[in-house]
């Protein structure tokens, strides 16, 4: 089973390896990306732009959840992938068991949280005195799918370390296809709104997880959630959250920068909040499939790494970086070019729809190299360098981008200036990750003796 899953890791030609495993990759993430576009144009088909508001408020708690997600997902593909390249099948199940059985616990934890202090946490995340009705309805039905969201997230990303890229689409296509068809079917044709849009929500998250579930507790997988297979010692705890905290940090820092982005930009006004919500929306359609292709690799270089693929390693490197640059280049002109229809497609009120075109334009500006930041994050990730990871994890969304906020507000106390500190710092973080991974790859392959077998693993 280890043989024929991962034998595309370790012999296939480096384009057909690297294709393979983003293309399922990109999917789902533009899976994610429909499921996220999805709840803002239905609720924006109400002509309310209060709750296009509310629901754009709303996305930071949510993020939070995610990146808990995340934090196992990632942590735990970048353990399992070292772990099978190393031939210790073993210690992959009881990693798997590991992070199904603690994400589930954090995700009830954080469902009787969101209902015990909903309006705080409504208020926190940037809801005004028009929007905070909505924000709390919202929050208050999507609570009950926060565990289900974090195994998703989870095993998403854990199933890929296997080699079942295909499996882990599959699961994000349900999740997110069952959101976009009920989306319209409940928010407009049954006239439910904003409450229509967060049971679509929770339905999506509760189906993708069970899919997972039943491929995890099948014969196809190698992987376990088995409880008997619970394990946090020998190294796994540790392993998980040396990579998984670093990764999660930066989706968590994107929830808080969000957070103070929008409480900044009520300044404004509602429609102001309105249409950075849309652009942020639209940003994503850059983003999330470079998010794709970045995290498509990590399982095939953390699995050269611990093979000692060394040759291998930096083909599959350097074939991504350039393939993200092109993809980076085509999806940002393309952005660009069409904002004003995408940004249409959301917002009617006037005000808001200037709002939106000027965000989204702004925010794209970094379009063309942010494909290499996600290369290079998730390249540091497969080594298993815990260090450099929270250091690059911090910078992009905390240490550069909050401070920039700051510093952005008080020296031009204007909205559209406000939005570019996001550009600026994802310039600035491409160069600081370029600098880290220089040094830190420099340090984990010293010494390396190549065990390539054939020239097709180079």
């Amino acid at each position: 089973m280890q043989e024929k899953t991962t034998d595309i890791f370790r012999n296939a030609p480096v384009p057909k390896a690297v294709i393979s495993n983003i293309i399922p990759s990109i999917v789902s993430m533009i899976m994610v990306l429909l499921y996220n576009l999805a709840d803002t144009f239905f609720i924006g088909q109400t002509k309310n732009p209060y709750m296009v508001a509310a629901v754009s408020v709303a996305t930071p708690a949510f993020l939070l959840f995610m990146a808990i997600g995340m934090l196992f997902g990632i942590g735990g593909t970048s353990l399992i992938s070292r772990m099978l390249g190393e031939g210790r099948a073993e210690k992959a199940k009881h990693t798997s068991a590991f992070c199904f059985w603690t994400g589930l616990v954090i995700g009830i934890f954080g469902m009787i949280f969101i209902w015990i202090a909903c309006e705080p946490v409504s208020r926190l995340v940037g809801a005004s005195d028009d929007t905070l009705e909505y924000t709390m309805l919202y929050l208050n039905i999507v609570a009950p799918s926060i565990p289900f969201l974090i195994i998703g997230n989870c095993f998403s990303n854990v199933i890929r370390s296997e080699g079942r890229a295909k499996t882990a689409m599959a699961g994000m296509i349900i999740g997110n296809m069952t959101n976009i068809v009920l989306d319209p079917i409940m928010i407009l044709a049954l006239g439910w709104n904003v409450a229509g849009a967060a049971i679509a929500t929770v339905l999506g998250n509760v189906f993708a997880a069970v899919f997972y579930m039943i491929h995890l507790t099948s014969k196809r997988s190698m992987l376990s959630i088995n409880p008997k297979d619970y394990m946090a010692s020998d190294g796994i705890a540790k392993g998980v959250l040396a990579i998984g905290v670093p990764a999660s940090l930066n989706s968590m820092l994107i929830s808080i920068s969000n957070i103070f982005i929008n409480n900044f930009m009520v300044k404004y006004g509602d429609m102001a909040v309105a249409g950075l919500g849309v652009a942020m929306k639209i940003n994503l359609i850059v983003i999330m499939l470079l998010i794709g292709l970045g995290s498509g690799i990590q399982p095939l270089l953390g699995y050269c790494y611990g093979a000692g693929l060394k040759k291998r390693y930096f083909g599959v490197l350097k074939f991504s970086l350039l393939l993200a640059f092109i993809l980076s280049v085509i999806m940002t002109v393309i952005c660009y070019c069409f904002a004003g229809p995408l940004v249409n497609a959301f917002l009617d009120d006037p005000a808001a729809y200037e709002y939106g075109i000027t965000f989204s334009r702004i925010y794209i500006i970094s379009g063309p190299v942010v494909g290499l930041l996600f290369v290079l994050m998730n390249a540091i990730q497969s080594l298993g360098a815990a260090l450099p990871s929270l250091i690059l994890s911090i910078c992009r969304q905390g240490i550069v981008f909050i401070p920039m906020l700051f510093i952005f507000r008080a020296v031009f106390d204007s909205a559209d200036k406000l939005a570019l500190a996001q550009p600026v710092t994802d310039y600035c973080a491409v160069i600081i990750a370029a600098t880290i991974f220089f040094f830190t790859s420099r340090k984990y392959f010293r010494g390396m003796e190549d065990t390539s077998e054939s020239p097709e693993s180079t």
